[in-house]
């Protein structure tokens, strides 16, 4: 009782004040464990410090597949927006460009089994970011995360998936103690079969017709392990988490419906409701017992 209406007190709190405490962006580079392209690809990366001089939380932020940059080149609204939400509950966020350091800009418009980065490539990021923020002494390695949006979702599913056997290092692979995935693919760890011993939380839009919510919801429900938390909701789309109005992306030949597009927008409630859920998991999150 005392610690649900403790984490109540958190969640107000952090949703009136994540917006106003966030530190510069720092450019950092991250050598990746995947060495499919050759053993020295290093992956481009924006480190967000949280406030204090404690080791502190940190996650992982995974762009979709449309990149973590604007059309100006410059870090998009909704990595700035998660940032700074993490470091104003004093979380460190690491925000990680898979796609570029491959030559990449987008691959939305590219066929699923045409695509040349995969979410196997895309793990190994995950990994090695995690295994980057572990050795950090300003981050407490017993509370790492990872965060996530639709292909950046699917990376959160395939990084915590224990059916995959690849290792990072050679060793004992790092692995988050909690997961945030909004709107994955999920048919790729639905055929694998998904087992994870990691607290994962996905959000999903019930009218998304590019990454549906069916899909996860039969991955939830056929979990080997810790099967994961999940939240829909009725009427979003793709992308639900922003203020963008719906439309609909022709230029895109996968989903539901392949070659007659899909669509993307915000959904105010759905938007709001699922900024106080990730609240509430983070701040379960954060005062769990360490590991």
């Amino acid at each position: 009782m005392r610690r649900g209406l403790l984490r109540r007190a958190w969640v107000a709190v952090a949703l009136a004040s994540a917006g106003a405490h966030a530190s510069a962006q720092l450019e950092v580079s991250i050598p990746s464990a995947d060495v499919s392209r050759g053993p020295s690809l290093m992956l481009k990366a924006y480190w967000f410090a949280a406030p204090g001089t404690e080791p502190a939380p940190a996650v992982v932020l995974l762009h979709g597949c449309g990149g973590m940059y604007d059309r100006r080149g410059v870090l998009s609204q909704r990595m700035r927006e998660y940032a700074k939400l993490l470091n104003g509950i004093g979380m460190h966020a690491l925000v990680v460009d898979s796609l570029t350091p491959r030559g990449e800009t987008q691959i939305c418009t590219q066929k699923v089994r045409s695509r040349l980065i995969t979410q196997a490539h895309r793990r190994l990021d995950a990994l090695s970011s995690l295994e980057w923020l572990a050795a950090r002494s300003d981050v407490d390695a017993t509370r790492l995360g990872l965060l996530g949006w639709s292909n950046g979702g699917s990376t959160v599913l395939a990084a915590t998936n224990e059916r995959h056997t690849d290792a990072v290092s050679g060793g004992d692979t790092v692995k988050p103690s909690f997961a945030i995935a909004f709107y994955p693919g999920c048919e790729t760890d639905l055929r694998r079969g998904y087992e994870t011993q990691t607290r994962v939380l996905m959000l999903l839009g019930e009218a998304d017709d590019w990454t549906p919510a069916a899909a996860c919801k039969r991955l939830a429900e056929q979990t080997q392990g810790r099967k994961p938390e999940v939240e829909s909701y009725r009427g979003a789309w793709h992308g639900f988490d922003s203020t963008a109005p719906v439309r609909l992306r022709t230029d895109v030949p996968n989903g539901v419906s392949p070659g007659k597009g899909v669509h993307v927008g915000g959904d105010p409630k759905a938007y709001a409701q699922s900024r106080e859920r990730l609240l509430r998991f983070l701040a379960e999150a954060a005062s769990a017992p360490k590991r």
